[in-house]
């Protein structure tokens, strides 16, 4: 029997609110409402998976022709990085976020019902730069909101919800694409304006008003900033290395006799993996040395592809992708964070834009040098090239790393003197 006086062991509620509260405690409302528009505008994520079998089939497109256009949609986001940064700066993080997911909402259903192969190549072009035009508004939302300690925590919550999105938005539209594929794109088209109404009705504007009156120069100032720079190439290189699970990855497993079925099964071992682990360790990465983190990070995803060249069955491909999603998990519990440490306030939309290229590029790179070091030389060259290019980063990273120091130091120490 417990005692008044007996403290030794907790109730069940208070166990769980001392696990929850160094993981999601203390944010603001704000913060929770850019989470569940995340997590509600990546549940409706549909089309982009499903989008090269869709122009395939029910559209009639040639192999080549469906090619272009994805290549259309993923030079679009390109530009809408760019434009999301600078608008995040200039109107508002909350106006262009939402401006961003409304306007992506119309070009999703633009894109489903347009007719033509050029009507369609303009309108992929139009969606690709809206869909990831709110992405850098978002991360100097969250920069604005939350003070430099927490960030990692707040950018690893950011990241938990959209694979949780993701996951539950392959398995919703493969189902929903059977019943005909203009579901996809008005459930996500709905998901997305509804993202946007949620954030103009329930997020304050959050730039200060004494940047609005600092010097501009735009995407000039953030250019000439070494450290950023150098920073997004090395994002821009883990980034083609990560996406060859996404893009190369199965035309690898099919050399081994392994088809779409068997892919599928392996590369659910990522998003569960996520699911799982990366609530549970974010908080304690975030308190480690950012660069380390990273660097930890990229030697796991360096590895795991490594160990890939050894592959040949469903079993084994699942292992070596266990491994680099440990590595992806550990990255991205400081990666967006760094960004915030380095960005000056009246900069955070650019620099959030100039990261955001990398991550477009790299996905736009992956599948053009993936195919051709597997065509050339096979799933060993491809697997090993990737793990050294990991390794390079890894070791870039380290370079960079004092800079990244002195400037979260400093991004603390401006946090401390203005409160």
């Amino acid at each position: 029997m417990t005692t008044l006086g007996d403290t030794s062991v907790a109730p069940a509620p208070g166990r769980i609110a001392a696990f929850l509260r160094p993981r999601v405690g203390g944010f603001p409302r704000p913060f929770w409402v850019l989470w569940a528009g995340t997590l509600i505008n990546r549940l409706g994520t549909m089309v982009e998976p499903f989008l090269g079998l869709y122009l395939t089939t029910v559209r009639g497109l040639s192999l080549a022709q469906a090619g272009v256009v994805m290549a259309v949609l993923g030079a679009g986001s390109l530009g809408g990085q760019i434009a999301g940064g600078a608008l995040a700066d200039r109107l508002g993080r909350r106006a262009t976020l939402t401006l961003a997911t409304v306007g992506t909402g119309a070009a999703m259903l633009a894109l489903g019902y347009v007719q033509g192969i050029a009507a369609i190549v303009a309108a992929a072009l139009v969606l690709g730069v809206l869909l990831d035009m709110y992405r850098p508004a978002a991360q100097a939302l969250v920069a604005d909101l939350i003070p430099p300690a927490e960030r990692p925590r707040a950018f690893g919550l950011l990241f938990w919800a959209i694979n949780l999105g993701w996951a539950v938005a392959m398995v919703l539209g493969g189902t929903l694409a059977r019943q005909g594929f203009l579901w996809l794109f008005w459930i996500d088209a709905f998901t997305c304006a509804g993202f946007g109404i949620l954030v103009w009705r329930a997020i304050p504007e959050t730039r200060s008003r004494d940047v609005r009156s600092e010097r501009r120069g735009g995407f000039g100032r953030a250019l000439r900033d070494r450290v950023m720079v150098g920073y997004v190439l090395v994002t821009l290189v883990y980034t083609f290395v990560l996406m060859q699970g996404l893009t190369t990855m199965p035309l690898a497993m099919k050399e081994d006799g392994l088809g779409p079925q068997s892919y599928g099964f392996a590369i659910a071992a990522n998003g569960v993996l996520i699911i799982m682990v990366q609530p549970l360790v974010n908080a304690w990465l975030a308190r480690r040395d950012h660069s380390l983190v990273m660097v930890a990070g990229f030697i796991l995803v360096g590895t795991g592809y490594g160990l890939t060249s050894l592959a040949s069955t469903v079993l084994a491909y699942t292992a070596t992708i266990l491994v680099w999603t440990l590595g992806e998990i550990t990255a991205a519990s400081v990666l967006q964070a760094v960004v915030a440490d380095l960005a000056p306030p009246d900069l955070r939309g650019r620099y959030g834009g100039l990261y955001g290229m990398a991550w477009s590029g790299g996905f736009l790179l992956a599948p053009l040098g993936g195919t051709q070091l597997l065509g050339r030389g096979g799933a060993p060259a491809l697997w090993l090239t990737c793990a050294g290019l990991a390794l390079a980063a890894a070791a870039a990273l380290l370079v960079l790393a004092p800079a990244i120091r002195r400037r979260h130091a400093a991004a603390l120490g401006a946090h401390f003197s203005s409160k």
